[in-house]
């Protein structure tokens, strides 16, 4: 079984930095994240129905716990424009500890 508690880093890609405000609020928010973060313009390429794609998007790093992963993705994927989003989720192994549990108190909810 996997510790509910183990921090996670959430990546999603999004079309533009408004959009990705727009998600990373409402994430902070519903405290499904302790924080987001918008990073970019950046430049992405891909594969996407036979082509080689090529566009701007900005990212979003979301801070949670692998409690909230499940729920934080069904909301970035209904708050998102895109067909199939980016929406991956990256274990934390390391790091500064308080940190880390104040990601986990965040999400929880705890006072203080």
């Amino acid at each position: 079984m996997q510790d509910l508690d183990t921090p996670m880093l959430i990546y999603v890609t999004v079309p533009d930095a408004a959009l990705a405000a727009e998600i990373g609020r409402a994430l902070v928010t519903e405290r499904l994240a302790a924080c987001a973060n918008v990073l970019g313009p950046v430049q992405s390429f891909y594969r996407w129905q036979g082509e080689v794609c090529d566009e701007s998007e900005h990212v979003l790093i979301a801070k949670t716990t692998r409690a909230r992963v499940e729920a934080l993705t069904a909301r970035a994927v209904a708050l998102h424009r895109a067909s199939l989003p980016c929406v991956v989720a990256l274990p934390i192994t390391g790091g500064h500890a308080p940190f880390l549990d104040w990601i986990g108190a965040e999400t929880r909810g705890d006072e203080g």
